[in-house]
């Protein structure tokens, strides 16, 4: 089942039916009354991809029907807590990341490293800067926020992050760009006055993080629990 049918529901299409893997439903913000005729067991998982205002309930569905899911919608982290102790409760299965590109976790890995290197010496500040496509309706990225999530667990004087320009120097700076047909690069830089150590990733397209997300559906099927893409990669 994919709920979300925009871009990123339609690449994993894409790929699950090259696969050999069906998509018993197709679930917009049009075609959402669909889900009253859905009977227990008509699919193995569902796939989320949508937006804030709509990811919360998606996820109450899955929980309510015994569906696990793979969960890539940004934004809606506020509920977080209520959300997996609800899935905790149930013993259901949920699958959350804010990226499932394989290479995006490759680099979150190099960036928790080099931030525990690089705060080890007084002289570098870091930095993040993320570039999405103009309909991304977050920022910063869910992604940033992990980088940034990195970095602050090596820096303990910061008191977290703000988008730039921040307040103070108190404060890890994330800079969001928007502009079209990006589908999406991250740039974190730690910077002193005689170098600059920068990292960066640029997603070419979507497939990366479509595959990644049907690696996920097939990896959670038999599952309980919250499960992350650290889970499945065994870093």
């Amino acid at each position: 089942m994919l709920l979300g049918y925009g871009k990123m529901g339609k690449a994993i299409e894409n790929i699950a039916l090259a696969e050999g893997h069906t998509i018993t439903h197709r679930i917009t913000a049009e075609s959402r009354h669909e889900l009253t005729s859905y009977q227990l067991g008509d699919a193995d998982v569902a796939i989320e991809f949508t937006n804030p205002e709509s990811a919360v309930s998606n996820l109450e569905f899955c929980l309510q029907n015994h569906l696990p899911v793979v969960c890539g919608t940004t934004g809606w982290l506020q509920h977080w807590e209520y959300i997996t102790r609800r899935f905790q409760e149930e013993k259901g299965a949920l699958f959350y990341a804010s990226n499932y590109s394989i290479g995006v976790h490759i680099f979150f890995e190099i960036n928790r490293l080099l931030a525990r290197w690089t705060s080890m010496q007084s002289s570098y500040v870091p930095a993040i800067t993320e570039i999405h496509h103009t309909e991304k309706k977050d920022a910063p990225s869910g992604t940033a926020l992990t980088l940034a999530e990195g970095v602050l667990s090596a820096y303990s004087h910061l008191r977290g992050w703000q988008l730039a320009p921040p307040t103070s120097q108190a404060y890890l700076p994330i800079t969001a760009v928007r502009q079209a047909a990006v589908p999406g690069t991250h740039v974190v830089s730690y910077s002193s006055a005689i170098d600059t150590i920068e990292i960066k990733h640029t997603a070419h397209s979507r497939e990366g993080f479509a595959r990644g997300a049907l690696q996920a559906a097939i990896w959670l099927q038999g599952k309980q629990g919250i499960f992350g893409m650290q889970d499945m990669l065994r870093f």
